[in-house]
């Protein structure tokens, strides 16, 4: 059992839905103090307000990880609320899908923003109150698409995703002298909301492309992502960990056959 995690302060970025939310959840079910960041005041307080209902100390806080001021005040609002920051959670993320053809510089801007851009502005934010502490987590959830895998439509997303994991290998170089630590998860197909529109059918020819035949829960991702953020992984920096049941793999869908 990470023992280690109670009574630390935790922001994690889009925590509004999908594998933020389910981020926030482990990381308050194991009883740290987190602080929720959304773009819409709505859904992060929903999602915060859930955590409440169960005991959990949580509070949502509304802004664009895209905009420097918001990260700061971000920052600011987490060591205000709950004493400090000890671990970030890097989560936030957009996956427009678009085709090369399709793809317009605008939206090239837009998803390299929020996911590369945004990344760099909340950890940039969140250092000088880590360095305070004497010791800190920082866990990005990057993506199995762009470091190792190819999809059709998005490109840009990939883009994002790759460089993240660039940037990580640096940054842990330079913060390793403060002992903050920084590593990557890189989810494979994980079942969120974003595929309760996709059919049955579908969802059954991804699970078939996976060794362990399964789709990743977003409990699988937190309990990775908690590792990461424990004591018990302190000596682990620059580094990531694929959580894809198996799906990068085979050679063809004839090696699970």
């Amino acid at each position: 059992m990470l023992t280690s995690i109670a009574g630390s302060s935790v922001i994690v970025t889009g925590a509004s839905k999908g594998i933020g939310r389910g981020i926030a959840r482990v990381f308050a079910k194991n009883g740290a103090r987190v602080l929720g960041v959304a773009r819409n005041p709505g859904a992060a307080e929903a999602a915060m307000s859930e955590l409440r209902a169960t005991g959990a100390m949580a509070s949502a806080l509304a802004a664009d990880v895209g905009n420097w001021t918001d990260m700061q005040r971000m920052a600011e609002a987490a060591v205000e609320r709950h004493g400090g920051i000890d671990i970030l959670c890097a989560n936030a993320g957009i996956y427009p899908a678009a085709k090369l053809d399709d793809l317009t510089p605008e939206c090239w801007d837009e998803v390299l923003s929020v996911n590369l851009k945004g990344t760099f502005l909340a950890i940039k934010a969140c250092l000088p109150a880590l360095k305070r502490k004497g010791k800190g987590r920082i866990v990005v959830v990057s993506s199995i698409t762009g470091p190792i895998t190819g999809y059709p439509g998005w490109a840009h997303y990939g883009a994002s995703k790759a460089g993240q994991l660039g940037f990580i290998r640096t940054a842990a170089i330079e913060l390793a002298p403060y002992s903050i630590t920084i590593n990557a998860v890189m989810p494979g197909n994980i079942k969120t909301e974003g595929l309760d529109g996709l059919g049955a059918d579908y969802l059954e020819k991804m699970a078939a492309s996976i060794p362990l035949k399964r789709l990743g829960s977003i409990e699988d991702v937190a309990h990775a992502a908690l590792f990461f953020a424990s004591d018990e992984a302190a000596y682990i920096t620059g580094q990531t960990l694929v959580i894809d049941g198996g799906q990068v793999l085979p050679e063809s869908l004839m090696a699970l056959e």
